[in-house]
């Protein structure tokens, strides 16, 4: 089956940078696009300017889309019914699934609508939410790597994104202190081993990567302070983010760890959501 990357649409403005990323994304990386807008019922007998809409808002994504993708396969698909449901039947099948931050039924103040938080955190492949009009390139995609199931996927998927773009990689880890009286004897000692161990840990976690993609510049960091404030932080400079749906921290029946979920309501460029596809597990 041809590899496609899915972008949902409801003809919000973020949906709209969500097409233009989804293009951009499917003609660097030689995939076909599928556009899709699922139809929820209208109330009070508005069904035939419902569909009138629904239509018309999948046809102006697609003729935005082939302006943008070149060559690249777009198709459409008019769905029905709940809309979470039926996003995340289609990640199963793609290769990865693109959605706006917020749609036309959210707050305007929020950063991340109830949509894409419930999509990142249950389905399949990478999700990648994008917030708005992008803001220039930065020349680098991040990747929150703490060695990790769900971060491994997360770096193969940063991995084919700085291999399309023609970019550097970044890895980061960060990681926080465990906590220690001030008073307690050897307390700048005990602070100094812990810090050179999770370096040496984290480096030697990364040379794997960089031994079997050598055509990739891979860049690392490591720093000692909160790890979602380390990446929203990077994500001023980063042209993408992208972590693990959860990390080593989490709780193993969390769907989506707290790290992530800061991620995707704070940062300020895209944001990649990576869970493994159900025949990739």
């Amino acid at each position: 089956m041809t590899r496609r990357i899915v972008v949902g649409v409801d003809g919000s403005e973020p949906s709209t940078a969500a097409v233009r990323w989804a293009a951009a994304d499917a003609r660097r990386r030689g995939l076909a696009l599928r556009i899709v807008h699922v139809c929820e019922p209208w109330p009070y007998g508005l069904a035939a300017f419902s569909a009138e809409y629904c239509a018309g808002t999948l046809d102006a994504a697609a003729d935005r889309a082939r302006e943008l993708a070149g060559g690249v396969e777009v198709t459409t698909e008019l769905r029905t019914g709940n809309l979470v449901d039926q996003l995340i039947g289609e990640s199963a099948s793609a290769d990865s699934l693109v959605l706006g931050s917020r749609g036309l039924g959210g707050f305007s103040g929020m950063l991340l609508g109830s949509v894409g938080t419930a999509v990142a955190g249950h389905a399949w492949g990478p999700v990648v939410i994008v917030r708005g009009p992008g803001q220039g390139e930065h020349g680098r995609i991040v990747v929150g790597y703490d060695g990790s199931e769900d971060s491994d996927f997360a770096m193969q998927y940063a991995i084919e994104q700085a291999r399309a773009r023609h970019t550097r990689l970044h890895v980061l880890y960060a990681w926080q202190l465990p906590m220690f009286s001030p008073y307690a004897a050897a307390y700048d000692k005990l602070l100094d081993n812990a810090f050179q161990h999770e370096v040496h840990a984290a480096g030697e976690r990364v040379s794997p990567w960089r031994d079997k993609y050598p055509d990739i510049e891979i860049t690392d960091e490591n720093l000692c302070e909160h790890p979602a404030g380390a990446l929203i932080k990077a994500s001023t400079t980063a042209d993408l983010v992208v972590v693990g749906s959860r990390g080593l921290g989490g709780f193993a029946s969390a769907v989506l760890g707290s790290v992530s979920r800061a991620v995707l309501h704070h940062a300020t460029c895209p944001v990649a959501v990576v869970r493994p596809h159900p025949e990739r597990a």
